[in-house]
Formats: structure tokens, C-alpha cells, sequence
């Protein structure tokens, strides 16, 4: 026997072989996904007692979203007396479907306004997945699935980076939420946030997502679809822009006009003046709903005895519009001036008076209009998620 008979022979064999294991693997996956169909602990939304079939859930609407430039031209943020923040460039923001949007119902009578009312369930669903600041990752389900089958899974696929990953079902009464243990879920979509206070989702950690995803959607049975990476790092990098153009932390500080203040008879002023004490040993003032309005340094380390300065810190991004925090951080300013003996300065040891106060005060209600105008006001669940 020549050679190449030996060598025929060996790749006749190899080739029998791989269409053999081709054919079983497939088996394999038909089998499974019967399984998943007809398992007897399936439970079947068109078979169950008492209840109509869920309507045809509705595709989600394309809506354009507001782009992050306010005007054409580049523009710099307010200085708040220190440095020029950055420049937020023109760059496209891509229309993503809105998974809170509902069809009117019609109207019952001329002249009648219709009325639409949205589920705490759905608002909480936007919040998780919002087109505006994640990338969509929709998943489609072989059969209905519950969600206390599903949540262990999800549960592997929360992180890619620094980024949160979240996922939301549509239930089978048509409404999108987020998914929890008794429900029964038609479809699914995830959503990774495209930006942090720090970074962009970056090309490594999206291949990440994208693996990941992979298997997690072979576990709980589904197929999903992955936008193009180019796109996503598009939309990610303007997002960022975005951030690091309102990344705005605004700061006035108290300079002691005699000795340097004890720590001692600092604290108990600080109380006096309503500050908590946080774990972290950071003093903050509370909003009367479990956060607070702004926050306050001693700028030394717990060791020392005395401080000659204090600075009070306001996260703008992070705070409504409504609550005034810069009006309420000034006037707990002027009250530590007099409880004190000290004097309000800015960051080079000047001091501040009213008028510059009050200019300061009017850039940041153009910063808030900046943040409302991008469809991000400051405050809001999205500002938060983004400035976390």
C-alpha cells in the first residue's frame, strides 16, 4: 500500500469521524431544547386557569435620542471660579429603541385627552436598561422561561470592567420589567452602561461582554443580538464626552481668621450645624431622603489635632435642581462663619463675597439647563448611574 493510499485512507477516516460528531452535537441541542420546552415544571402561560393569553408584545419604538451637544458649536462648561472644565465636541448619538414606550389608547370622546400610566415595574426597567446610556443587548427566548430559572445565570453577568451589566424581561402580561422570582418572561434585554464617571466602555471589555453573553444565553436558552463594536465605541466615547464635560465638583472653603480650629470643638460645631458623621469619617449634610446635599472636609488626616481650613464640596451632577444645594451650602457657609470666627475664600485664599457668590450661582443654573437640555438632569437616576 502506497503513501497516499495510507494517506486517503487517514483523511477518509478523520472526515467520517467529524461528520459523526457534527450529527450528535446537533442531536445534542435539539434534545435540550425540547427539554426546555416541555419540561414538566414549565409553567404554561396559554394553559394556566383563569387567565387570557398575554397580547402580542409590541416591537420597541425607535425614538431619537436627544444628542449631548446643546448647541453646534463646541462650548465650555461654567469655571465656578477655578479652571475651564472640558469642552463637549459635536459627535452623533445613534437612535436605540425605548423599551418604555407604549401605544395611546384611543380617544373615547372628542375633545378628551388620553390618559397613559406607567408601571412602577416599567419605570424600574428603564432605569436598568435605558437606551440613552446603555447598549442594547436583546435576547430571544426559544420558549417562555421563569425568572427564579434564569436569575442564577444572569447573576454570573453583572460587571465588564468597571461597567454594570443588567438584564429586564417582557412579561406575559406585555409589560417590561425587571426580571425576579414568578415571573415568566417572553423575551429579555440586557443593557451595559456605555460610560463611567471614569471611563468608556472600551473594545476589550465589549469582546469581554460579548463571550459572556454567549453563554449565558446558551444556558437559559436563547439567542442574542449583538450590535456592530464599531457603533457601540462610537456612542460610548461621545457619552464619555459627554461626563467629563459635566464631571463638576464645586467647592467653598471657611479659613479660620485666628488660631487654627480643635478638632475637638470643631466636631461638636458641626453637629450643632446638622452635619452626620458617615463611616468613612466623611461629614455630610443630609437631604431628608437618605442622601445628602453636599458634603464637608477638614482637609487633615484623622491624626492631627488642628485644621486652619475647611471646604465644603458640592457633587453638582448629582443633585436636582429643586433642593438648592448651592443656595443651602452658602448659607451653611455664612453660618459657620459666625459660629466659627472665619472667612469664605476661594481655592487661592481670596475672599468671596456676595456678588461672586451669586455669579457662581447663576452658572450653575446654566450648568442644570446644560444637563436637562441633554435629557441627563442633574439628579436624576441616569446623572447617577453616570457620576457614580
Amino acid at each position: 500500500m502506497t503513501d497516499l493510499q495510507i494517506t486517503l485512507f487517514g483523511a477518509g477516516g478523520v472526515f467520517i469521524v467529524g461528520v459523526f460528531s457534527y450529527n450528535k452535537w446537533q442531536e445534542y441541542k435539539a434534545k435540550k431544547s425540547v427539554e426546555r420546552a416541555f419540561s414538566t415544571d414549565h409553567d404554561d402561560v396559554l394553559m394556566r386557569e383563569g387567565e387570557a393569553p398575554a397580547a402580542q408584545a409590541q416591537e420597541p419604538v425607535l425614538r431619537q435620542e436627544p444628542r449631548f451637544d446643546a448647541a453646534p458649536n463646541a462650548k465650555a462648561e461654567p469655571s465656578f471660579g477655578a479652571s475651564p472644565a472640558a469642552v463637549v465636541t459635536d459627535a452623533p448619538v445613534h437612535a436605540e429603541p425605548s423599551l418604555g414606550d407604549t401605544p395611546a389608547e384611543p380617544l373615547l370622546a372628542t375633545g378628551a385627552e388620553p390618559v397613559q400610566e406607567v408601571s412602577t415595574a416599567s419605570e424600574q426597567a428603564t432605569s436598568l436598561v435605558d437606551p440613552l446610556i446603555d447598549c442594547l443587548l436583546p435576547l430571544s427566548l426559544e420558549a417562555p422561561v421563569r425568572g427564579e430559572k434564569i436569575l442564577p445565570v444572569l447573576q454570573t453577568l453583572r460587571l465588564v470592567g468597571n461597567k454594570p451589566v443588567h438584564f429586564i424581561g417582557l412579561h406575559v402580561n406585555g409589560d417590561w420589567e425587571p426580571i425576579t422570582h414568578g415571573g415568566v418572561y417572553t423575551k429579555m434585554q440586557g443593557g451595559v452602561q456605555l460610560a463611567s464617571r471614569s471611563t468608556a466602555l472600551n473594545e476589550l471589555e465589549y469582546s469581554e461582554l460579548v463571550t459572556r453573553l454567549r453563554v449565558v444565553a446558551d444556558e437559559i436558552g436563547a439567542e442574542p443580538e449583538v450590535p456592530d463594536m464599531m457603533e457601540v465605541m462610537a456612542e460610548a466615547r461621545n457619552l464619555h464626552r459627554f461626563v467629563a464635560g459635566h464631571d463638576a465638583q464645586l467647592g467653598v472653603n471657611l479659613h479660620t481668621n485666628g488660631a487654627p480650629w480643635a478638632m475637638s470643638t470643631l466636631l461638636f460645631a458641626l453637629e450643632k450645624q446638622g452635619f452626620d458623621v458617615r463611616p468613612d469619617g466623611r461629614f455630610v449634610m443630609p437631604d431628608g431622603d437618605g442622601s445628602y446635599l453636599f458634603s464637608l472636609s477638614t482637609n487633615v488626616t484623622l491624626a492631627e489635632e488642628t485644621t486652619p481650613r475647611l471646604t465644603l464640596l458640592l457633587d453638582v451632577p448629582c443633585v436636582a435642581p429643586a433642593r438648592d444645594a448651592f443656595g443651602a451650602m452658602v448659607a451653611c457657609a455664612k453660618a459657620l462663619v459666625g459660629r466659627l470666627d472665619a472667612t469664605i475664600v476661594d481655592d487661592y485664599n481670596q475672599a468671596l463675597s456676595d456678588a461672586a457668590l451669586a455669579e457662581i450661582a447663576g452658572q450653575v443654573q446654566e450648568f442644570y439647563q446644560e444637563m436637562e437640555a441633554a435629557d441627563i438632569a442633574a439628579g436624576s437616576t441616569r446623572a447617577l448611574r453616570l457620576f457614580s
